[in-house]
């Protein structure tokens, strides 16, 4: 029978453990902080000229009307396209009009103007009421407070559509800085 008598230095052997542990706290931490990060994080774009153009639906016109009313900041600078008819209040500039929809607010179809307030030097040649398709660009500007308004960039003359009608937001919608 083999007896062995190992003497353990406590201070030496609580070290080693020590050493180990942090060793293992530091790997966890670089793995989760990489994952949180994510591999984008350390790319830079050098694509500074492609801005994607985010498509407004009939589906979720009034949720996003609504989102970028509330936080302009947040949106200020996206690019959008949609389309609606012009409407022209009393007060407007000559470039101003709100590119609008009508919105359903009852079952019996009564229906409310809504949409964004636009800028556009070209708009004086079409008439109230005339469908167009718009893109432009989310700017912060001021009509009785701060509001949004689009810069118009490219503006097209189009049929009036099938679906013309909007609908309120819904509570099921959730804002993003991506809103679309």
């Amino acid at each position: 029978m083999f007896i062995y008598n190992l003497k353990i230095d406590g201070n030496k052997l609580g070290k080693i453990f020590l050493g180990i542990l942090l060793g293992i706290i530091i790997i966890i931490t670089a793995i989760v902080v990489y994952r949180i990060l994510g591999n984008n994080f350390f790319k830079t774009n050098d694509d500074t000229n492609s801005v994607k153009v985010q498509e407004l639906t009939v589906s979720n016109y009034t949720n996003v009307l609504k989102t970028v009313h509330d936080n302009i900041d947040d949106y200020v600078g996206m690019r959008v396209s949609f389309s609606g008819y012009i409407h022209r209040m009393v007060d407007f500039k000559e470039n101003q009009f709100v590119l609008a929809r009508d919105m359903v607010i009852s079952s019996d179809l009564q229906t409310v103007i809504v949409g964004f307030l636009c800028e556009c030097d070209d708009i004086k040649q079409y008439a109230d009421k005339t469908w167009i398709q718009i893109e432009g660009e989310i700017i912060k500007g001021d009509y009785h407070g701060d509001m949004p308004i689009l810069k118009i960039t490219k503006i097209q003359k189009i049929d009036k559509p099938s679906d013309e009608y909007v609908y309120p937001p819904d509570a099921t919608f959730v804002p993003t800085s991506a809103i679309f």
